[in-house]
């Protein structure tokens, strides 16, 4: 059945996935709260990508770098001086907007980051672009827009103590470079993993949790000789797709790889392409694969004055390595899973639920336990306590059975155990299938096992 954004995020807020931030006070703006459900989903993905990228790959290692760090590092990065969006407010309702999302909304094949700011201004003009809450079309001329956070740090709030709420974990991991290999003897090629927060002040964020202000990034950068034949793009890019497939279930046909032209590179890459997601509101960034270089190396080089190259133990030269960056964020990854599992299903002619066909490695609950009535439930409770040392579960007693799984298929719990009379006598109890609503009847002593083998 036909679903929208809306009856998503109405289901997800229901169901305890996300809340609006700050919601008793009439909430902030773009700002969203994992709920008990949505914490769940949230962990076992970042548990999932570290697992992948770094625990289970030999070639990597991981950090946890701090979220404010030294202004220079910004300063090296090139963040202070050119990051930034190019703002405009519209003259008669004073809403304010990216220049170039409403110039790439208007026409999607278009790329207006390769565009000047005089560019921009004109082909809003010319294609009378109209503002999308007045409908007007007759804008200020677009100005920069800082987009790092400031705070300060220390007793003083002058700019000597400026500092800044980092805008991506990557820089973290550059100047970490050389403690990571020294300390643990790393020979390139080496990745270095990190997940954390980031924060961006985005003039215009939205689209529910896909551009938000405060968000986590999963990135890897991968360190490697400049003179290494190996494609390490393209392997990296495979990895990506592999994880996307195979261990989150990402559908093929709900996300496309696309390669950035020329004109449309980061000034440090020499390579690039995205992953987008066939979002509700059309496609959409999900992950990116850039080959940066050496450029940040180089820049913390300059700045700091330290030596951040590689001694190469087979030719005693030294080495500024290159760098493949995998780059993802937790909150569009999440988007994009919700959006594939929630589902309006028609059962037959009277009936419908909606189902959360979530991947079972990262579903709040993994089975479910009910007793067909309270006066069983001192013994669905014992099933219920055993299931708990192994598997993520839980208990339900209240409403009639076919109100609980609907509540179970609405959260995405893939199984749901049912004690029922007949199990005080042949030591069985049923088992329903969240996806087919098939029902088999298993023994007590069988139920551990039958989970394990659909986990495994």
């Amino acid at each position: 059945m036909p679903k929208t954004m809306e009856e998503m995020i109405a289901h997800l807020k229901s169901q305890g996935f996300v809340f609006q931030g700050s919601e008793i006070y009439g909430g902030l703006a773009n700002s969203w709260d994992y709920g008990p459900l949505g914490a769940e989903v949230k962990n076992k993905l970042k548990a999932q990508w570290w697992n992948y990228f770094v625990k289970k790959n030999a070639l990597n290692v991981g950090l946890d770098s701090s979220i404010i760090l030294n202004p220079k590092v910004w300063k090296a990065s090139g963040h202070i001086d050119g990051f930034n969006d190019p703002l405009i407010d519209c003259k008669k309702c004073n809403s304010r907007w990216r220049a170039d999302k409403i110039i790439e909304e208007f026409n999607q094949e278009i790329n207006a980051g390769t565009m000047s700011n005089q560019e921009m201004e004109d082909f809003i003009k010319i294609n009378n672009i109209s503002c999308a809450k007045c409908g007007a079309c007759d804008y200020t001329a677009i100005r920069q827009f800082a987009l790092m956070f400031k705070t300060n740090q220390g007793v003083l709030e002058d700019e000597s103590s400026t500092v800044y709420l980092r805008p991506e974990t990557a820089q973290g991991i550059f100047i970490n470079f050389k403690n990571a290999q020294r300390s643990l003897r790393k020979k390139l090629p080496f990745g270095i993993g990190q997940i954390g927060k980031s924060f961006r002040n985005e003039i215009t964020p939205g689209n529910f949790i896909f551009r938000t202000r405060e968000f986590e990034q999963m990135e890897l950068e991968f360190f490697f000789n400049p003179s290494d034949e190996t494609d390490w793009f393209n392997y990296w890019l495979t990895n990506v797709e592999n994880f996307l497939n195979n261990v989150i279930e990402i559908k093929s046909e709900n996300y496309r790889v696309r390669n950035h032209d020329k004109e449309e590179l980061a000034h440090y890459s020499s390579q690039t392409s995205d992953i987008e997601f066939k979002f509700p509101f059309g496609w959409g960034e999900l992950w990116g694969v850039a080959h940066r270089g050496d450029f940040d190396l180089n820049a913390h080089q300059t700045a700091s004055g330290q030596d951040m190259t590689y001694l190469d133990p087979e030719t005693n030269s030294k080495i500024l390595p290159n760098v493949i960056e995998p780059s993802v964020g937790v909150e569009r990854m999440m988007l994009a899973i919700f959006w594939q599992a929630f589902e309006e299903e028609k059962i037959d002619e009277n009936n419908s639920r909606i189902v959360m066909r979530l991947p079972k490695n990262l579903v709040p609950y993994q089975v479910a336990v009910m007793p067909l009535q309270k006066q069983l439930s001192e013994q669905a409770k014992e099933l219920f306590n055993n299931l708990l040392e192994d598997f993520d579960a839980t208990y339900d007693e209240t409403g009639n059975v076919g109100k609980r799984y609907r509540r179970q298929d609405a959260i995405g719990t893939p199984f749901v155990i049912t004690y029922d009379f007949d199990s005080l006598e042949d030591k069985s109890v049923t088992i329903r299938d969240r996806d087919t609503m098939a029902q088999e009847r298993i023994k007590l002593n069988e139920v551990k096992q039958y989970l394990f083998d659909k986990y495994n």
